[in-house]
């Protein structure tokens, strides 16, 4: 097990890669952000599906994954179609037009990185990938342990309680 150092150093680490994030973010279009990609990204990866299953794989509010849905549907990049099983349901699909903007939108993220990285090693960049999807694989499917595990505000909450609790009792 690693020391807490670097437990300490890792979570600095992790927040930097916010600043990689937004600077790839700086290549997309100007009307398709972040989230559109991710979306896009989703339908592209599983194929169609309803709006709750989205929301649910995205991990956000379906009012929230609504917003999205609207704006990548105003560009042409996905449809909506009744679903054949429930009428009242759309199923969401990837249009030619969202699989262009995706494959276009590789080229340009594939370039940069190389660009950005152009005096790493093949080693380097194969042990990155090899070590981030041993992080991945380490998280898990994090919607089903959000659910399992008190958040640190849970933690505080329960603590702050205890503690309120224990002078209420020695009070008496």
């Amino acid at each position: 097990m690693a020391a807490q150092g670097q437990y300490q150093e890792l979570a600095r680490q992790l927040s930097a890669i916010g600043a990689v994030k937004r600077e790839l973010g700086r290549i997309l279009p100007h009307d398709c952000p972040p989230a559109s990609v991710g979306v896009l990204t989703i339908l592209d990866r599983y194929g169609e599906m309803r709006m709750s299953k989205l929301a649910e794989l995205l991990m956000i509010d379906m009012s929230v994954t609504s917003r999205h849905v609207a704006h990548i549907a105003e560009r042409g990049w996905i449809e909506r179609e009744p679903d054949p099983l429930d009428k009242r349901s759309r199923l969401l699909r990837l249009t030619n037009r969202g699989r262009e903007l995706l494959a276009e939108l590789s080229v340009r993220y594939t370039d940069s990185l190389a660009r950005y990285l152009d005096d790493w090693s093949d080693d380097d960049v194969g042990r990155l990938n090899e070590l981030l999807a041993k992080l991945h694989e380490s998280f898990g499917d994090c919607r089903t342990r959000a659910h399992q595990e008190p958040t640190r505000t849970d933690v505080t909450r329960t603590d702050v309680t205890r503690s309120q609790t224990t002078r209420t009792s020695a009070g008496r």
